[in-house]
Protein backbone atom coordinates (compact mmCIF):
# COMPACT_ATOMS: atom_id res chain seq x y z
CA UNK A 1 0.00 0.00 0.00
CA UNK A 2 0.61 3.17 -0.51
CA UNK A 3 0.32 6.82 1.23
CA UNK A 4 1.08 10.35 0.00
CA UNK A 5 1.82 12.69 3.16
CA UNK A 6 2.02 16.37 2.61
CA UNK A 7 1.41 19.30 5.00
CA UNK A 8 1.60 23.42 5.80
CA UNK A 9 0.33 24.21 1.94
CA UNK A 10 -0.77 27.78 3.75
CA UNK A 11 -3.14 28.65 1.23
CA UNK A 12 -3.05 32.93 1.25
CA UNK A 13 -5.69 35.30 0.82
CA UNK A 14 -4.69 38.77 -0.43
CA UNK A 15 -4.59 40.47 2.46
CA UNK A 16 -3.88 43.69 1.68
CA UNK A 17 -7.60 44.27 -0.50
CA UNK A 18 -9.22 42.75 2.73
CA UNK A 19 -10.64 45.30 5.48
CA UNK A 20 -8.26 45.80 8.44
CA UNK A 21 -11.26 45.77 11.03
CA UNK A 22 -12.48 41.99 9.04
CA UNK A 23 -8.64 40.64 9.92
CA UNK A 24 -8.31 41.59 13.57
CA UNK A 25 -5.32 42.27 15.33
CA UNK A 26 -3.82 38.75 15.29
CA UNK A 27 -3.39 39.49 11.43
CA UNK A 28 -2.45 42.98 11.80
CA UNK A 29 0.89 41.58 13.62
CA UNK A 30 0.75 38.37 10.70
CA UNK A 31 1.51 41.51 7.97
CA UNK A 32 4.61 41.49 9.09
CA UNK A 33 4.95 38.01 8.55
CA UNK A 34 3.72 38.49 5.25
CA UNK A 35 5.43 41.07 4.27
CA UNK A 36 8.59 41.21 6.07
CA UNK A 37 9.29 38.06 6.27
CA UNK A 38 8.51 37.15 2.56
CA UNK A 39 5.79 34.33 3.45
CA UNK A 40 3.23 35.94 0.84
CA UNK A 41 5.56 35.76 -1.93
CA UNK A 42 6.95 32.28 -0.73
CA UNK A 43 3.24 30.79 -1.06
CA UNK A 44 1.79 32.55 -3.92
CA UNK A 45 1.45 29.87 -6.10
CA UNK A 46 0.43 27.34 -2.82
CA UNK A 47 -3.13 26.25 -4.63
CA UNK A 48 -1.21 25.75 -7.76
CA UNK A 49 1.18 23.38 -6.04
CA UNK A 50 -1.38 21.81 -3.67
CA UNK A 51 -3.20 20.75 -7.24
CA UNK A 52 -0.33 19.27 -8.29
CA UNK A 53 0.40 17.35 -5.42
CA UNK A 54 -3.36 16.17 -5.43
CA UNK A 55 -3.14 14.57 -8.81
CA UNK A 56 -0.25 12.98 -7.41
CA UNK A 57 -2.55 10.19 -5.54
CA UNK A 58 -3.23 9.21 -8.95
CA UNK A 59 0.07 9.14 -10.67
CA UNK A 60 1.38 6.91 -7.49
CA UNK A 61 -1.91 5.17 -7.28
CA UNK A 62 -1.89 5.93 -3.81
CA UNK A 63 -4.00 4.17 -1.22
CA UNK A 64 -4.59 7.37 0.79
CA UNK A 65 -3.33 11.24 0.87
CA UNK A 66 -2.79 12.26 4.39
CA UNK A 67 -2.09 16.59 4.91
CA UNK A 68 -0.94 17.29 8.69
CA UNK A 69 -2.30 20.52 8.79
CA UNK A 70 -1.55 24.22 8.55
CA UNK A 71 -4.26 24.71 5.02
CA UNK A 72 -4.49 28.33 5.46
CA UNK A 73 -2.20 31.20 6.22
CA UNK A 74 -3.94 32.63 8.75
CA UNK A 75 -7.51 30.95 9.10
CA UNK A 76 -9.56 33.09 6.70
CA UNK A 77 -12.85 31.52 5.72
CA UNK A 78 -11.78 32.12 1.85
CA UNK A 79 -8.14 30.65 2.40
CA UNK A 80 -10.44 27.06 3.57
CA UNK A 81 -12.57 27.35 0.35
CA UNK A 82 -9.28 27.82 -1.88
CA UNK A 83 -7.48 25.01 0.27
CA UNK A 84 -10.67 22.94 -0.54
CA UNK A 85 -10.75 23.76 -4.17
CA UNK A 86 -6.89 23.07 -4.86
CA UNK A 87 -7.90 19.42 -3.52
CA UNK A 88 -11.08 18.87 -5.99
CA UNK A 89 -12.68 15.29 -6.14
CA UNK A 90 -10.19 14.38 -3.52
CA UNK A 91 -11.13 15.94 -0.48
CA UNK A 92 -14.34 14.77 -0.98
CA UNK A 93 -13.96 11.22 -0.07
CA UNK A 94 -12.84 10.68 4.03
CA UNK A 95 -11.60 6.69 2.08
CA UNK A 96 -8.90 8.74 -0.03
CA UNK A 97 -8.28 11.28 2.01
CA UNK A 98 -7.24 12.42 6.03
CA UNK A 99 -6.94 16.18 7.12
CA UNK A 100 -6.50 17.76 10.81
CA UNK A 101 -5.85 21.27 11.20
CA UNK A 102 -2.58 23.10 12.13
CA UNK A 103 -2.15 26.08 14.12
CA UNK A 104 -2.39 28.13 11.41
CA UNK A 105 -6.04 27.45 11.25
CA UNK A 106 -6.89 28.00 14.49
CA UNK A 107 -5.27 31.55 14.31
CA UNK A 108 -7.94 33.58 16.04
CA UNK A 109 -10.65 32.45 18.91
CA UNK A 110 -13.26 33.73 16.59
CA UNK A 111 -12.08 30.86 13.71
CA UNK A 112 -12.11 28.21 16.10
CA UNK A 113 -15.50 29.37 17.86
CA UNK A 114 -17.05 29.36 14.37
CA UNK A 115 -15.46 25.70 13.39
CA UNK A 116 -14.16 26.86 10.30
CA UNK A 117 -12.16 24.43 10.02
CA UNK A 118 -15.00 21.79 10.18
CA UNK A 119 -17.55 23.54 8.01
CA UNK A 120 -15.01 23.03 4.72
CA UNK A 121 -12.94 19.56 5.75
CA UNK A 122 -15.64 18.31 8.89
CA UNK A 123 -16.31 15.31 6.69
CA UNK A 124 -12.98 14.14 6.66
CA UNK A 125 -13.40 13.65 10.39
CA UNK A 126 -15.77 10.81 10.66
CA UNK A 127 -14.71 7.63 12.49
CA UNK A 128 -14.69 3.97 11.41
CA UNK A 129 -14.29 3.32 15.28
CA UNK A 130 -16.53 6.41 17.17
CA UNK A 131 -16.34 4.88 20.53
CA UNK A 132 -12.69 6.18 20.87
CA UNK A 133 -13.12 9.71 20.34
CA UNK A 134 -12.23 11.92 23.38
CA UNK A 135 -12.27 15.35 22.29
CA UNK A 136 -14.54 16.38 19.88
CA UNK A 137 -14.17 14.46 16.63
CA UNK A 138 -10.44 13.30 17.98
CA UNK A 139 -9.35 10.72 17.71
CA UNK A 140 -10.88 9.95 14.68
CA UNK A 141 -9.48 6.11 12.97
CA UNK A 142 -9.86 5.45 9.26
CA UNK A 143 -9.59 1.80 8.41
CA UNK A 144 -7.83 1.76 5.16
CA UNK A 145 -7.75 -1.57 3.28
CA UNK A 146 -6.74 -4.51 4.96
CA UNK A 147 -3.27 -3.62 6.28
CA UNK A 148 -3.49 0.18 7.73
CA UNK A 149 -5.06 2.53 10.01
CA UNK A 150 -5.10 6.72 9.77
CA UNK A 151 -5.94 8.13 13.67
CA UNK A 152 -5.98 11.40 13.39
CA UNK A 153 -5.18 13.93 16.61
CA UNK A 154 -5.60 17.09 17.58
CA UNK A 155 -2.75 19.02 18.58
CA UNK A 156 -3.51 22.75 17.65
CA UNK A 157 -4.36 24.96 20.23
CA UNK A 158 -5.55 28.73 19.89
CA UNK A 159 -2.51 31.19 20.80
CA UNK A 160 -2.32 33.02 23.61
CA UNK A 161 -0.81 35.73 21.40
CA UNK A 162 1.12 35.69 18.10
CA UNK A 163 4.64 33.77 18.58
CA UNK A 164 2.92 31.09 20.50
CA UNK A 165 2.29 28.08 18.30
CA UNK A 166 3.27 24.95 20.94
CA UNK A 167 0.91 21.99 20.82
CA UNK A 168 -0.75 19.87 23.08
CA UNK A 169 -2.53 16.40 22.46
CA UNK A 170 -4.06 16.06 25.70
CA UNK A 171 -5.01 13.17 28.56
CA UNK A 172 -7.74 12.69 27.34
CA UNK A 173 -7.22 12.35 23.26
CA UNK A 174 -3.85 9.65 24.14
CA UNK A 175 -6.00 7.49 26.86
CA UNK A 176 -8.50 7.07 23.51
CA UNK A 177 -5.09 6.46 21.49
CA UNK A 178 -4.16 3.72 24.13
CA UNK A 179 -7.14 2.32 24.40
CA UNK A 180 -8.05 2.22 20.10
CA UNK A 181 -4.45 0.75 19.91
CA UNK A 182 -5.66 -2.45 22.25
CA UNK A 183 -8.42 -2.80 19.61
CA UNK A 184 -8.59 -6.31 17.65
CA UNK A 185 -9.92 -4.45 14.67
CA UNK A 186 -6.27 -2.97 14.71
CA UNK A 187 -4.13 -6.55 14.58
CA UNK A 188 -2.23 -7.02 11.62
CA UNK A 189 -2.36 -3.23 10.31
CA UNK A 190 0.51 -0.59 10.05
CA UNK A 191 -0.85 2.30 12.27
CA UNK A 192 -0.38 5.87 10.88
CA UNK A 193 -0.67 9.13 13.74
CA UNK A 194 -1.09 12.36 12.10
CA UNK A 195 -0.46 15.34 14.74
CA UNK A 196 0.06 18.75 13.50
CA UNK A 197 3.10 19.29 15.86
CA UNK A 198 6.57 17.42 15.66
CA UNK A 199 7.42 15.21 18.52
CA UNK A 200 11.18 15.44 17.65
CA UNK A 201 12.90 17.90 14.96
CA UNK A 202 15.29 16.79 12.26
CA UNK A 203 18.05 17.08 15.00
CA UNK A 204 16.19 14.19 16.88
CA UNK A 205 15.51 16.70 19.73
CA UNK A 206 12.59 18.27 21.27
CA UNK A 207 11.45 21.42 19.77
CA UNK A 208 11.46 24.88 21.57
CA UNK A 209 9.00 25.26 24.31
CA UNK A 210 6.83 28.13 22.44
CA UNK A 211 6.74 25.75 18.98
CA UNK A 212 7.04 22.26 20.12
CA UNK A 213 4.79 19.41 21.17
CA UNK A 214 4.50 19.55 24.80
CA UNK A 215 3.40 16.08 25.36
CA UNK A 216 5.78 14.86 22.57
CA UNK A 217 7.23 11.83 25.10
CA UNK A 218 3.85 10.36 25.93
CA UNK A 219 2.90 9.86 22.96
CA UNK A 220 5.63 8.28 21.49
CA UNK A 221 5.59 5.59 24.64
CA UNK A 222 2.38 4.65 22.94
CA UNK A 223 3.97 3.83 19.34
CA UNK A 224 6.99 1.39 20.07
CA UNK A 225 8.35 -0.32 16.75
CA UNK A 226 7.91 -0.08 12.78
CA UNK A 227 4.74 -0.97 12.95
CA UNK A 228 3.52 2.70 13.79
CA UNK A 229 4.68 6.20 12.14
CA UNK A 230 3.88 9.37 13.49
CA UNK A 231 3.30 11.80 10.48
CA UNK A 232 3.15 15.28 11.50
CA UNK A 233 4.29 19.40 9.98
CA UNK A 234 4.87 22.52 11.26
CA UNK A 235 8.83 22.43 10.67
CA UNK A 236 9.34 23.71 7.55
CA UNK A 237 11.68 20.87 6.82
CA UNK A 238 11.17 17.48 4.88
CA UNK A 239 13.18 14.84 7.47
CA UNK A 240 12.41 11.14 8.66
CA UNK A 241 13.14 8.92 11.57
CA UNK A 242 13.21 5.84 11.48
CA UNK A 243 11.42 3.52 13.91
CA UNK A 244 13.21 1.58 17.08
CA UNK A 245 11.99 -0.88 18.95
CA UNK A 246 11.22 2.03 21.26
CA UNK A 247 9.89 4.64 19.16
CA UNK A 248 7.62 4.84 15.83
CA UNK A 249 8.74 6.11 12.34
CA UNK A 250 8.39 9.75 12.34
CA UNK A 251 7.84 11.27 9.41
CA UNK A 252 7.97 15.60 9.27
CA UNK A 253 6.19 16.81 5.64
CA UNK A 254 8.18 19.94 5.42
CA UNK A 255 6.15 22.76 4.09
CA UNK A 256 4.90 21.07 0.93
CA UNK A 257 4.37 24.56 -1.33
CA UNK A 258 6.45 26.50 -0.40
CA UNK A 259 8.27 28.03 -3.42
CA UNK A 260 11.46 25.78 -4.18
CA UNK A 261 10.33 23.81 -1.37
CA UNK A 262 7.58 21.79 -2.91
CA UNK A 263 7.38 18.06 -1.97
CA UNK A 264 5.92 15.48 -0.01
CA UNK A 265 6.21 12.08 1.17
CA UNK A 266 5.37 8.65 -0.75
CA UNK A 267 5.49 5.77 2.14
CA UNK A 268 5.03 2.21 1.81
CA UNK A 269 3.45 -0.21 4.13
CA UNK A 270 3.13 -4.02 3.50
CA UNK A 271 2.50 -6.88 5.75
CA UNK A 272 1.31 -4.01 8.06
CA UNK A 273 4.34 -2.57 8.75
CA UNK A 274 5.75 0.59 7.75
CA UNK A 275 8.57 0.37 5.29
CA UNK A 276 9.59 4.00 5.03
CA UNK A 277 9.49 6.46 2.31
CA UNK A 278 10.82 8.19 -0.14
CA UNK A 279 10.31 12.41 -0.60
CA UNK A 280 8.82 13.26 -3.91
CA UNK A 281 8.97 16.41 -6.07
CA UNK A 282 5.62 17.50 -7.62
CA UNK A 283 5.28 17.61 -11.50
CA UNK A 284 4.44 21.12 -10.83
Amino acid sequence: MRFIHCSDVHITDDYFALPLRRLGWRRWVALAELTVGGRAKRYARAPHALSAIAREVQRHTADHFILSGDLTAYALDSEFRGAREALGSLADDPRRCTIIPGNHDVYTPGSHQKGRFASHFGHLLESDLPEYRREGAFPFVRLVGTEAAVVGLLSARVPLTPGLSYGVIGDAQLEGLAALLKDPRLDGRAVFVVVHHAPLTRKGQADHWHHGLRDAQALLRLLPGPRYAVLHGHIHQRYHHPATAERPHIFGAGSSTEAGHEGYWLIEVAGGQVLGGQPQTPAL
